[in-house]
């Protein structure tokens, strides 16, 4: 593929690549489920996402799909007989976000064991650790079935706002970033919180809590602003690491 794109696509179905590894490398995949989808640089309306009938670690630059907001492929690898198309969850869900939300780059969605699990609890995601005050504000979605109806995108959208990360219920959690490794890293450490949460509820002993104006301070130092961009330190490190476990993701 990378003969028939531009430099800046080229890069970004690296970058796309090297995130679905990732996701897998650290324990938030669900086989070929799922999807995390990138916008294609100086393409309006086009991003690229994963083919359905591929594990994440199999995922490559040039197996990447791209489609526009109205589920038009605009190109895509010859998969010979096996003729992979893409997930109609991953559409109506991507596209959602991409379409109203014009400054994010990478949208991650995932259907981790924990993140389920918290999304299964009436109380959420509760701020009883560093990591998990990062997400003191976060998002919910309510759960309205698999996710294949053009009209959930509203509620979708509207439940996101201008946030950076969505805990769909009953279901997963959902982050966003302006690059990969931003919303990888806010995924990375929504995986964290939730994981922390379920360890130490699983003790059956009162959890500790943290008075509410020092919440308030915690998230509020993890806003933009404040500190560097998410991801940008982490990313070419997290690079160094697949190109040292397998190079494969940037063919």
């Amino acid at each position: 593929m990378k003969a028939h794109c531009s430099e800046a696509e080229w890069q970004a179905r690296i970058d796309l690549a090297a995130c679905y590894r990732l996701i897998s490398l650290y324990g938030m995949s669900d086989m070929m489920a799922n999807h995390i989808s990138s916008r294609v640089p100086g393409e309006d309306g086009a991003f690229l996402i994963n083919a359905y009938g591929l594990m994440y670690e199999e995922i490559t630059a040039s197996s990447l799909i791209k489609v526009d907001h109205d589920c038009k492929i605009l190109s895509r690898p010859n998969f010979g007989a096996l003729d992979y198309g893409i997930n109609k969850a991953g559409y109506v869900i991507h596209s959602a976000v991409h379409a109203a939300r014009p400054e994010v780059g990478c949208v991650i969605h995932t259907h981790s064991w924990a993140s389920m699990a918290v999304s299964a609890l009436e109380g959420g995601l509760l701020p009883i650790t560093q990591t998990g005050m990062r997400f003191l504000k976060i998002g919910y979605h309510d759960y309205q079935g698999v996710v294949l109806n053009l009209d959930e995108q509203v509620s979708l959208v509207r439940d996101l706002g201008d946030g950076e990360a969505l805990i769909l219920r009953n279901h997963g959690v959902l982050t966003v970033g302006r690059s990969n490794g931003e919303a990888f890293n806010w995924m990375h450490r929504l995986e964290l919180a939730c994981r922390a949460q379920l360890a130490a509820m699983a003790c059956n002993v009162p959890l500790r809590s943290v008075p509410q104006p020092v919440l308030e301070e915690t998230w509020s130092n993890y806003q933009p602003g404040t500190r560097r961009p998410y991801g940008l330190m982490e990313w070419p490190a997290l690079l160094r690491k697949l190109d040292r476990l397998d190079p494969s993701y940037r063919t």
